[in-house]
């Protein structure tokens, strides 16, 4: 007879069959049943009076309705990554907070000290340039509010009026009492839209440039305002679709830019001195001077120079102001006609040898336009000697860079009738139409299909962004994004009532500064291991997408994050993007910022590594020396 070896089907009646299979269920269930009874009482700790008055405590003496609220004020899933043991549940050392800065801090602009700066040659205004403090000199501290700072006033009413506790500084509304700059009323600013050489109002004043060239056909997208003051030229120009990048050194005239930013206007602490200005070339399509004191004339006409260079082809230089129509303010400039001649007749000789053309000059205005190639001024070096055209130069290159003698080269065009580098598409088309940079093939690595998905990836981000900060009901305003790449963030942020500062590293992978602008934004060159050029308390919202990642092995990130403290205004929101370990690594540091923050998952879902992190900077203000308290 066969033997049944194991695994051989042995036979038995389907009753037994039945019998067995029931028997085997019901035995495994109860043994589970009997496991999760067991698990549950031993994961149950016994109550004890100690750990009861522990809530109790952080429940009352805490001040808010729930933990959970008070850890993260956004409105999404939090995650944790946070290792969690027993043993740390009665620890109270915590994490060590950072301290205040002294009082004396409170618009400190770190590489913009003035201090520092008179360390420096006087020549071309070099002490007035960034000089950024040595590791010696690196603070560790909090930049404190004014004791009395408040939000300050939401777009468009905030175009108008200022806090005077958030800038308590008088100076302007005296020097410049004239010109309608500033007024103090009350407990606040008031911003008329005066100008040295607009007594008229900003608006009356671009009006009279619009009767000269087209401001309202959707060309002219991206200005530039060199000594801009407070701003006011480009503050009415944004109702025009236009936006304007406002510059003004820290100079005596105390805190041009701070009023700028605090009215929500672009703007930025910056000086044409011996280096070359943080833009790109062919960036803006028009630049104003007014009353800037720009020395235009001197230095071989270099200041003329650096203006070509960022102007796009085609582009508008708007001059009013000393020596345009000397002939009748001459007395009021206290100044010789001779003096104002010859400063005119060296600026007109400028503008012709770097192959400008005179458009028009009618009452205090003058105007002139850079061509749209370079076909003709390449055959003009027979009659203009100097400047030459550069040779070998990249054009871009821009951070700490010195100022050269030389003409930027435009992009070669078959024509005479073509626009060097690609005609750009009117506002608002130009936000999303495929820059020339990039259909013609000038950054490598980036293509139309990358451009494309890139404005599909942001329109998905930003709709994320919209379930964890409350970006539709006007909050914020002035927005800086760190890491701008193409300017996807800035595209998708553009239909809310923001403006966005796109920053490129200088060491990145690709230059795309120039895509932005030729995208109709704004933005600048900036290398994070350094302070930015503004001053505290002047973005409402900073994203920063991989910034952390680029940096983590060039310097501190701890004092990247505190730059940002610095620059963001209390209750301020940060979005950052990075992997999971070094999100959590910049957490437990704006921890002990007094950030209130929560990590949340990637928009793709839980099983994208990449997650982001997003925080809001309580409200917390310095208190008033002895000096403060007296006046």
């Amino acid at each position: 007879m066969a033997k049944d070896y194991n695994g051989s089907p042995k036979h038995h009646g389907p009753l037994d069959a039945k019998r067995n299979r029931i028997t085997w269920i019901l035995g495994v269930s109860g043994l589970c049943i009997l496991s999760y009874i067991m698990g549950s009482w031993k994961s149950t700790p016994t109550p004890t009076t100690g750990q009861y008055d522990t809530v109790a405590k952080v429940g009352c003496e805490g001040g808010s309705s729930s933990s959970a609220s008070k850890a993260s004020p956004f409105s999404s899933s939090n995650l944790d990554f946070e290792s969690h043991h027993q043993l740390d549940l009665n620890s109270s050392s915590g994490v060590q907070e950072f301290p205040p800065c002294d009082m004396k801090y409170s618009e400190y602009t770190p590489c913009q000290d003035q201090t520092r700066g008179r360390r420096y040659d006087r020549n071309m205004l070099k002490y007035r340039e960034r000089h950024c403090p040595a590791k010696d000199e690196l603070m560790y501290c909090l930049i404190p509010a004014p004791p009395n700072y408040k939000p300050p006033f939401r777009w468009p009413q905030s175009r108008d009026y200022a806090w005077y506790d958030n800038i308590p500084h008088k100076e302007l509304s005296i020097e410049k009492a004239i010109q309608n700059w500033i007024q103090v009323e009350g407990d606040r600013f008031r911003f008329p839209g005066g100008g040295t050489m607009f007594p008229r109002g900003a608006d009356a004043y671009i009006d009279e440039i619009n009767e000269l060239i087209p401001l309202k056909s959707g060309h002219i997208r991206t200005a530039i305002d060199t000594g801009c003051g407070v701003a006011s030229w480009g503050a009415y120009l944004l109702k025009r679709d236009i936006i304007a990048m406002s510059f003004a050194p820290r100079d005596t005239h105390e805190a041009q830019v701070q009023f700028a930013l605090e009215r929500g206007v672009p703007a930025m602490i910056g000086i044409m001195g011996s280096q070359r200005l943080p833009y790109p070339a062919r960036a803006f399509d028009m630049a104003h001077c007014s009353r800037c004191l720009i020395p235009w004339g001197k230095y071989d006409g270099l200041y003329l120079i650096e203006v070509d260079r960022i102007l796009r082809p085609g582009g508008y230089w708007v001059l009013s102001g000393p020596p345009i129509r000397w002939q009748k303010h001459w007395k009021g400039w206290e100044r010789t006609q001779e003096d104002l001649k010859r400063e005119q007749d060296e600026i007109e000789r400028v503008a012709a040898s770097i192959c400008w053309k005179k458009l028009i000059e009618k009452d205090d205005l003058a105007i002139w336009q850079k061509p749209i190639n370079h076909n003709e001024c390449v055959k003009s070096r027979k009659v203009f000697k100097t400047p030459h055209i550069c040779q070998g130069d990249n054009p871009d290159i821009a951070w700490y860079k010195e100022l050269e003698k030389c003409i930027t080269p435009l992009p070669e065009v078959t024509r005479s009738d073509k626009v060097s580098g690609g005609e750009l598409e009117k506002w608002p088309k130009r936000a999303f139409t495929l820059p020339p940079r990039i259909s013609s093939g000038s950054i490598p690595g980036i293509n139309a299909e990358k451009f494309r998905s890139d404005n599909d990836m942001w329109r998905d981000r930003i709709a994320r962004y919209r379930r964890l900060a409350p970006l539709t009901q006007g909050k914020y305003r002035n927005v800086m994004d760190m890491n701008a790449y193409l300017g996807g963030f800035a595209a998708a942020m553009s239909k809310y009532p923001v403006w966005v500062m796109n920053v490129v590293p200088p060491n990145s992978d690709h230059d795309t500064l120039g895509v932005i602008y030729e995208r109709g934004f704004i933005g600048t060159y900036h290398d994070w291991c350094e302070a930015f050029s503004t001053y505290p308390r002047t973005y409402d919202m900073i994203h920063a997408s991989g910034v952390f990642s680029i940096y983590q092995d060039r310097c501190n990130i701890t004092l990247i994050l505190l730059e940002m403290d610095r620059i963001l205004r209390p209750e301020g929101t940060v979005i950052l993007r990075e992997g999971v370990e070094l999100l959590v690594k910049i957490k437990s540091i704006t921890d002990a910022m007094r950030w209130k923050s929560s990590i949340t998952d990637h928009e793709s879902g839980p099983f994208n590594p990449e997650k982001i992190l997003v925080a809001e900077k309580t409200y917390w203000t310095g208190e008033a020396n002895e000096n403060q308290s007296q006046n």
